[in-house]
């Protein structure tokens, strides 16, 4: 209980309230905002699955690997930094989720043992195993189906559990968007903490749906009827559904596991949660926003490395090392061979690194006593933050800058019109991505760097510089290996067929 106040008097720096913008947060907002954010993303996904399944089965001319492998990937991770988790706010594997409320007994509970990021980093993991494996980038009918699961997958945990399992503990899209919308000027916060320190519903995570109508026991002017219609909440079949991922508002500290789907904006009877503005990656640099536990800092460690591995797998030096693993340790299985250099990279490399720095930092430091490994790993663990979004977002943007207008044409013939491949199958000029890939690695390496200071001044005080070394040695490793992928020939995956 007292952590719980504690929380509750966690006053975050407010900036500009996005949703008293004139235009944008009326839309926002509305009850029914959301809503035409998902149809609008549904009908996309519902063009994939139909041409991924009926369309040509040449990737750079069906919607469903020209979509999702060349644009989407690289407009995800630009709104990330300059907006927020709009794809999760937006995402169409969530429309079932009032029907599946409706039909659920609303009484069971994920699994406790669950109830954390393990599931995500082993889908993370298998992902882009499968996704190399199979050469889903080259298949059409094989990602239709991966969307299909998706839509199967999130409508069954929303119809059997009472929370958003799928977008919590599931999704591996959602777990990368969490991660990384941590970098984002947006936030969810409220305006007073008085206010939620005495609001009796709770209705920001319980929500003001129930099967029957409810008898407040707290008064509320502003849910009355003199109320603006888009403040008032309506208790009853006609309510809306509280937090997916039981997130207390006044709580929240960062954009960990928030959607932005604003639920607890519309289902708050006193207009007292919104979506502000704010320093970008604000969480980052505090000792108290994520809690200290081993699945959350590798999920955040690891997904810095699959950056670096996912960019591997499409340079020549990849199918290099796949060769001499296969005649030096006579596997035949490229399946197994994958496996084998992806569990080491994505998965024991970070840990044997992560837990390494820790050690030798505490070492340096002269505290190897007094702070676990597991405290150790997880206050340094915001720190790969910035690294692997800026891999990412060199790897995602060359993809998107080599073919940015491919996706004319696949519509056009989807549409039954003739593509216009001549003036659409243009790429920015090669050097000037370069130049870009560079700013993004440089920048996000200073930013790790920046936020690695701040926790070694924090543990270790004085003692700082030992402390934050070995650290600092992964962040320098991490970057100069990107770097040198990204300097390497790199498959132009999805237009391949185009280019040559």
């Amino acid at each position: 209980m007292n952590d719980r106040n504690n929380a509750i008097h966690h006053r975050p720096a407010l900036g500009f309230d996005l949703l008293r913008a004139p235009i944008v947060g009326r839309l926002l907002r509305a009850r029914y905002g959301r809503l035409a954010m998902q149809s609008v993303l549904g009908l996309m996904a519902i063009a994939l699955i139909v041409d991924g399944f009926t369309g040509p089965q040449t990737a750079a001319r069906n919607l469903a690997t020209v979509g999702p492998w060349v644009q989407f990937r690289g407009i995800a991770v630009l709104v990330l930094l300059l907006a927020g988790n709009l794809f999760c706010m937006g995402c169409p594997f969530t429309l079932p989720r009032t029907l599946a409320k409706r039909l659920s007994l609303r009484g069971r509970r994920f699994p406790q043992q669950l109830r954390n990021k393990w599931i995500a980093i082993i889908g993370l993991f298998l992902l882009f195993s499968v996704y190399e494996y199979l050469n889903l980038w080259a298949s059409p009918w094989l990602t239709a189906w991966v969307i299909v699961a998706y839509f199967l997958a999130s409508f069954v945990l929303e119809a059997i559990f009472t929370e958003s399992a799928f977008c919590k503990y599931v999704c591996p899209l959602g777990a990368f968007n969490f991660v990384y919308s941590t970098v984002s000027p947006t936030q969810i916060a409220v305006k007073s903490h008085d206010v939620c320190a005495t609001c009796v519903g709770k209705e920001c995570v319980n929500g003001s749906y129930a099967p029957q109508t409810m008898v407040r026991l707290d008064e509320i002017a502003i849910a009355g009827a003199d109320a603006p219609r888009e403040f008032r909440v309506e208790h009853g079949p006609g309510g809306t559904l509280g937090c997916g991922t039981e997130l207390f508002a006044p709580q929240i500290r960062g954009n960990m596991d928030c959607t932005m789907c604003l639920d607890c904006v519309r289902a708050c009877p006193h207009d007292n949660v919104s979506l502000f503005t704010r320093a970008p990656g604000r969480e980052l640099s505090r000792g108290d926003s994520w809690p200290r536990r081993w699945d959350l800092s590798l999920l955040v460690i690891a997904l810095a490395f699959m950056g670096v591995s996912n960019a591997f797998g499409m340079v020549p030096p990849y199918y290099d090392l796949q060769r001499w693993l296969a005649l030096n340790l006579g596997i035949t299985s490229e399946f197994v061979l994958l496996l084998l250099i992806f569990g080491l990279s994505n998965l024991l490399l970070p840990v044997a690194l992560a837990s390494g720095a820790a050690y030798l930092g505490r070492l340096g430091a002269g505290y190897a006593r007094r702070d676990s490994l597991r405290d150790t790993v997880a206050a340094f663990a915001p720190a790969f933050v910035p690294i692997g979004f800026g891999i990412w977002f060199a790897h995602y943007s060359f993809h998107l800058l080599t073919g940015p207008g491919l996706i004319v044409p696949v519509i056009q013939e989807f549409l039954g019109a003739a593509g216009d491949w001549q003036s659409w199958s243009f790429s920015l000029d090669l050097a000037l991505i370069g130049v870009l890939q560079s700013l993004a690695l440089i920048g996000g390496f200073l930013w790790s760097l920046r936020l690695a200071q701040k926790t070694a001044l924090r543990l270790y005080r004085r003692k700082a510089l030992p402390g934050l070394l070995p650290w600092a040695l992964v962040f320098l490793l991490m970057m100069l290996a990107a770097w040198q992928i990204f300097s390497l020939p790199m498959e132009m995956r999805g237009t391949l067929e185009l280019f040559g």
